[in-house]
Order: C-alpha cells, then sequence, then structure tokens
C-alpha cells in the first residue's frame, strides 16, 4: 500500500518531511544511477585480452576482476536494508555515487593489478548496496496497483544492463584504450551525483538501530559457497582446501540463517520467506536470471567457437536481444498489472522453456540468424518474469518489510546466476572433453548440446513455479 505521506491532498508525491518533489525526476536518477553500475559488472569481459597484456597477469587472475566483484556485491546485498532504515536515502545514494565513483578513478590511474583490484571491490561495494535499494525505494514510493509498470522501467536496469555490458565496452574498446572505458562510466557517475543532490529526496522512513556484526561475519559465507562454485572446472585446483573452504562456508550461512531468526533486530528479515508467493517470486526471478546470463555468456562463446565469429562480431549480436528486452520491460510491468503476474510470468517462461527446446531439437550447426533470433526469445521471457516476479514478491509483504524482501531476492538471485553460469561453464567443458575423439566442431556441438538440455530442464521447472502461483492481491504476510 502506497505510505501516507507520499502524496499530499492536490496529489502531489511529497517526501516524509511533506515537501513536494517531481517523482519522475527522482525515478530516472535512480535508475540512471543504477544502470551505469550495472554496466560496470559485466561489461569486462570484452576487455580481457588487453588488461592481460597491460598488467601481465594471466587469465585466471583476470579473472577476478568480475568473480571478485561479483563476491564483494553478494555479501553487502543483505547490508542494504540496515543502510536504508539508518541513513537518509539521499545520504545512501550521493555517498554509493561518490564511493563508485572513486573507486573507477582509482582503477583509470591504475598501474598495477592489486591497485585496479582495490577499486573494483569499491564500485561493488556501492553496486551490493544499490541493487536491492533502488528496488525496495522505487515499490516504496508507488501504489501497489501500479507497481507492475514502474518495476518494469526497473527491469531496463537488471536485464538490459546486463546484456548491454559487453556490448558498450565492446564499442569504447574498437575506438580508445581500456581506460577509456572507465571515463566513460566516471562522466556519467558524476552527472548523475550533481543531478541526484537536486532530485533524490528522502522518502524512506528510518528506524535506526545497532549493525549486527556478527550476522555479517555469518553472511561471509556466501562468499565462500560462491568462490568455491566458480572454482568448478578449472585446473589445478586443491579439492581438499576447496572441500574444507565449502564446508565452514555452508556452516558460517547456517549460522547467518539461525541468527536472523533470533535476534531482536536481524540484519536481514529472513520470515519474509513464510509467505508462499514471495519464495515463488525468489524462485522465478532466480530461474530467469540463470536464462539471460547464460545467454549472454555462452551465446558468445557459441558464436567464436562454433561460427567462427570474432569477439567483436559475437558481442554485436546480442544487440537484438538487448533491444527487444528493454522495449519489453516497461510494457511487461503493465502487463501484470493489467492481466494478472501470474498469466504474465506463465508467458515469460512458456518463451524460454521454448528457446531452450528449440535449440535441444534443432540438432546440427546453427546459423547465427537462428541463434540471434532464439538468443531474443529467452531474453524476451525474461522481461515477462524477472522484475513481475520482484513486484509480485513485494505485494505479498507488508511496507516495512519490503526492503529485506528486495535484498533477499537480489541475494538469491545474484548466488544462482552465478550458480548457473559455473554449471555451464563445467558441463561445456567436460561434455566436450568427452567427445574430443569425435573431432573438435563435433565435440563442441556436443558440449553445447549438453549446455542447452540442462538449462531447459531448468526452465521448465521454473514454468511448474510460474503454475503454482497464487494470483490476484495477496494477503500481506
Amino acid at each position: 500500500m502506497q505510505d501516507k505521506q507520499a502524496v499530499d491532498a492536490q496529489g502531489q508525491s511529497v517526501d516524509l518531511q511533506g515537501r513536494p518533489y517531481h517523482r519522475m525526476a527522482f525515478i530516472w536518477t535512480l535508475l540512471a544511477g543504477t544502470f551505469t553500475m550495472s554496466i560496470s559488472q559485466s561489461s569486462l569481459s570484452t576487455a580481457y585480452p588487453t588488461l592481460m597484456r597491460y598488467f601481465g597477469v594471466p587469465a585466471s587472475t583476470i579473472q577476478w576482476l568480475t568473480t571478485g566483484f561479483m563476491l564483494v556485491m553478494v555479501v553487502m546485498m543483505p547490508v542494504s536494508p540496515w543502510l536504508l532504515n539508518n541513513l537518509r536515502f539521499p545520504v545512501l545514494f550521493i555517498s554509493m555515487l561518490a564511493l563508485f565513483d572513486v573507486g573507477t578513478f582509482i582503477i583509470y590511474l591504475a598501474s598495477s593489478f592489486p591497485m585496479m583490484m582495490v577499486g573494483r571491490v569499491m564500485e561493488a561495494m556501492a553496486v551490493g548496496v544499490m541493487f536491492p535499494s533502488y528496488q525496495s525505494v522505487m515499490l516504496r514510493i508507488t501504489p501497489e496497483d501500479k507497481r507492475g509498470g514502474v518495476m518494469g522501467f526497473a527491469g531496463l536496469v537488471m536485464g538490459s544492463a546486463l546484456a548491454v555490458g559487453p556490448i558498450i565496452s565492446g564499442i569504447v574498446l574498437r575506438y580508445t584504450s581500456w581506460q577509456g572505458l572507465f571515463v566513460v562510466f566516471m562522466l556519467i557517475i558524476t552527472v548523475v551525483f550533481l543531478v541526484a543532490l537536486k532530485t533524490i529526496k528522502n522518502v524512506m522512513p528510518q528506524k535506526t538501530s545497532r549493525l549486527d556484526y556478527l550476522s555479517v561475519v555469518g553472511s561471509l559465507g556466501f562468499i565462500g559457497i560462491l568462490y568455491v562454485v566458480n572454482q568448478i572446472g578449472k585446473a589445478g585446483v586443491n579439492w581438499g582446501t576447496m572441500t574444507a573452504l565449502l564446508v565452514i562456508s555452508i556452516l558460517l550461512v547456517g549460522y547467518f540463517v539461525w541468527r536472523q531468526f533470533h535476534v531482536e533486530t536481524p540484519l536481514l528479515e529472513l520470515r519474509v520467506l513464510k509467505t508462499f508467493n514471495f519464495d515463488l517470486a525468489v524462485l522465478l526471478t532466480g530461474t530467469s536470471y540463470i536464462a539471460l546470463i547464460v545467454v549472454t555468456i555462452i551465446f558468445p562463446l557459441y558464436y567464436q567457437t562454433v561460427l567462427g565469429l570474432s569477439p567483436f562480431a559475437s558481442g554485436m549480436s546480442l544487440v537484438p536481444g538487448a533491444i527487444l528486452l528493454s522495449v519489453l520491460n516497461p510494457l511487461t510491468g503493465r502487463l501484470a498489472d493489467k492481466i494478472g503476474f501470474k498469466s504474465t510470468m506463465l508467458t515469460g517462461m512458456g518463451m524460454i522453456v521454448i528457446g531452450w527446446a528449440l535449440l535441444v531439437l534443432i540438432s546440427g550447426k546453427q546459423p547465427l540468424v537462428v541463434m540471434i533470433l532464439i538468443a531474443a526469445l529467452i531474453e524476451g521471457g525474461n522481461a515477462f518474469v524477472m522484475m513481475p516476479a520482484v513486484t509480485l514478491g513485494a505485494n505479498s509483504l507488508p511496507d516495512q518489510l519490503i526492503a529485506h524482501g528486495t535484498a533477499v531476492i537480489t541475494t538469491v538471485r545474484q548466488i544462482l546466476g552465478s550458480t548457473g553460469v559455473a554449471v555451464a561453464t563445467l558441463i561445456l567443458a567436460m561434455v566436450t572433453k568427452s567427445h574430443l575423439s569425435l573431432g573438435s566442431a563435433q565435440a563442441n556441438l556436443a558440449g553445447y548440446r549438453a549446455v542447452f538440455i540442462t538449462f531447459l530442464l531448468v526452465s521448465v521447472v521454473g514454468f511448474i513455479f510460474a503454475a503454482m502461483l497464487r494470483d490476484g492481491r495477496q494477503q500481506k504476510a
């Protein structure tokens, strides 16, 4: 339900102090900052070869620019509800923009890989806080019956930025050095910072509490689990050490979960998981995110290893899917408001299932145009699922728990997405290796086919989750 202080007698949006503000300017500033941050998450993969030569480090080291970023993000996400409750939102948003900008400037100046890594960690801290926060704020300031449409625009940030990141970096790197990519980020974030001083208002009520440091320590288990998952399929891994780390990490996560139910003010309110529709929303947004991130990583590999495209051409081949995703996100949000979330998400999961099924059923090497159309079908299906699922989850919760709900969704989504990529990479490597006797071309095709079958099964499970949804306005938890 809309906050009582959100609208005055004339129907104008007002902040917590009763001062009017321009709601769309607020939303677009929020989206512009988060969109730019989000692009930085997926944009570096295109620059790996350049960075390896510049710093003189191997691929396994340079990979940490993405892996380390993801790990820091995951541990910051559960802290975001506490920050929202204890800091005025303009202070939080502007601080995260400044942190990201300083981190990006450090990367621009980096003369060594460790220095660049410090900048990436600072960027990741800002992104990890902002991803759940911007969704919580947008849901909070929007009436329940209009949330679908507004969160459709929010989907532009999550889905489009992930797909657009490698494309933008490919274009920038074609005309400038790798530092040029971070100059672009710095310029945009600095402009957003200046605009935010005027447009971002205090719209989130504060409920101050002490930070539960033991919960923060427990949440480090998420980093350990994701680190081990990302070692799967890599050569020269000490699995004795990895197994020990995995056990310790699982115990830490278990302690984290236990503590959230036994302290007066939990870091992350996990009682939201007692709401059936919210649980399904978490699983659906995770399932659709797996499909999206696997497409944006596995398809360019297919274009290069099977079709022989250059890295730039393979990145540009993602453009049609990214455009479709961007166009559909706002439309599917409004569609969910009109026809219901269950019908919308069944449509989306159906598109994703059909996309993977076509890849499984049509055997052999596929022409580029067929692969681009199937990628667009899967990415289009994601637009019908991911942000509508977040909105449905929020609608299932009372307003004071929305920040915790979005933090749970974004944390689980990030973990499932990272696991999906690790599983896809492992299956591709193992199946390809086992079929080398057939020749490299056939071995590659066998590897990709195994990946397609695996994610067809995952998407079928997601379709079942969508069929289990309870549609209509839900009883609040």
